[in-house]
């Protein structure tokens, strides 16, 4: 799944790609928010770990990733 996070003051957002359901990134940025953590933590499909400081979040964009079409001639 495509996770996009919008950061404050920052020119450009942060995108994962992530194993995480939609229900345990949805929790994370509950949490986040409401204050019972002060990071927004997610581990993309690497294992990698990305730390947002929850005060600095401008949105969350959660949902599945584009499907890329290829070809010259690729129908719309």
């Amino acid at each position: 799944m495509e996770v996009k996070i919008g950061v404050q003051h920052a020119p450009r957002e942060i995108v994962i790609e992530s194993s995480q359901s939609t229900a345990e990134v949805e929790a994370a940025v509950a949490d986040a928010l409401s204050g019972s953590s002060k990071l927004l933590s997610l581990v993309d499909e690497h294992g990698r770990k990305v730390l947002v400081p929850a005060d600095r979040l401008a949105y969350v964009e959660i949902g599945e990733p584009a499907t890329r079409r290829v070809g010259f001639g690729a129908a719309l």
